[in-house]
């Protein structure tokens, strides 16, 4: 223990923190939102940061491996791993009454959701806090957010990358002083929702491997697959315009994580006749973000641009009360 954590340890910790944190890690078959887990590890951690127990386990994703050049892990190996269903009560048991914490952790938590969801469950995880978004109010001096920088400062060594019992290891080696720090500096911590996902839809048989699980319908299905939008009906009324209300057949774009899940955000968006476009351009009558200090593509652009720019929590309020398109978009105080 450092002189720093003695510190931390000797004055009052911020009772709005947490009182547990699960770290977690998932590889997987690929990034859609059809791809499946091959393999999760979860390090618990109590109320500051110190190891609890860790635990760790294949998973058999009845579909190829996908990029096994990066998380190594070959259908052979994968062939006799057990199913989610049946690693999923001893995978809720690790993430119970915590949150989740993780290196991008909309990725992990939107996979880990998924998996649940196809087993008829949800993950009893309530929050999540992203150790990008940790690492950005600390304004630690990264020279990207990589795991690995993340880890270099800190002095944590990495020794199997991309592989998900090593990557949380080092995530959770990493959190615990990030965790430290931010309560000297009394930071509010980034926590976020995490809703369960339970929709679902038809989609085309993957190739599988193994055997197939008892609770898997007849026909093969999968969590919101990917899909073409349809058309946005109307007209682009031009950029949005702060006070005001947002006109049906405006573009807007989202960046980065969100509390509500993304797709079900988007399809609000959609349904209220809002043009959702998954790049910026000058014709962008607005980004969604709640990180608009980072520099991701869609950031970088709308600031070139003068993109307006909101967070999520304005622009879900926003959204019930869009104007219709034809028509003068009243003010804030007009609704």
């Amino acid at each position: 223990m450092t002189m720093l954590d003695d510190q931390t340890t000797a004055t009052t910790w911020p009772a709005a923190y947490p009182q547990g944190y699960a770290v977690v890690d998932v590889e997987t078959t690929g990034l859609a939102r059809d791809d499946r887990i091959v393999s999760a590890a979860v390090y618990r951690l109590d109320v500051r940061g110190e190891v609890e127990d860790h635990w760790y386990t294949l998973v058999n994703p009845e579909r190829d491996p996908g990029p096994v050049w990066i998380h190594g892990l070959t259908s052979d190996v994968l062939e006799s791993a057990p199913l989610f269903p049946e690693i999923a009560a001893e995978f809720a048991e690790r993430l119970e009454g915590r949150v989740l914490v993780a290196h991008n952790a909309i990725f992990d938590w939107s996979m880990i959701a998924r998996e649940y969801a196809r087993a008829g469950g949800a993950a009893p995880t309530r929050q999540r806090l992203c150790t990008i978004a940790l690492s950005k109010e600390l304004a630690l001096p990264l020279p990207n957010h990589k795991l690995e920088s993340l880890a270099a400062h800190f002095g944590v060594v990495q020794q199997r990358a991309h592989h998900a019992l090593d990557d949380a290891r080092v995530l959770a080696e990493a959190f615990r002083p990030s965790l430290h720090a931010a309560a000297r500096g009394g930071v509010r911590l980034p926590l976020l929702e995490c809703l369960p996902l339970t929709e679902w839809s038809d989609s085309p048989a993957r190739p599988r491997i193994g055997r197939q699980s008892s609770y898997r319908p007849a026909a093969q299905t999968s969590w919101r697959p990917s899909r073409k939008r349809p058309s946005c009906p109307y007209p682009n009324p031009g950029r949005y315009e702060p006070g005001k209300a947002l006109v049906q057949g405006m573009r807007v774009a989202f960046s980065g994580d969100t509390s509500v899940d993304r797709e079900l955000l988007e399809d609000r968006a959609v349904e209220a006749g809002l043009h959702v476009a998954t790049s910026v351009s000058r014709l962008t009558s607005l980004l969604v973000t709640n990180d608009p200090e980072s520099s991701t593509s869609k950031t970088v652009k709308a600031a070139s641009y003068g993109t307006p720019v909101i967070d999520e929590a304005a622009f879900t309020q926003l959204l019930r009360d869009v104007a219709p398109a034809g028509g003068s978009a009243p003010t804030s105080t007009d609704r």
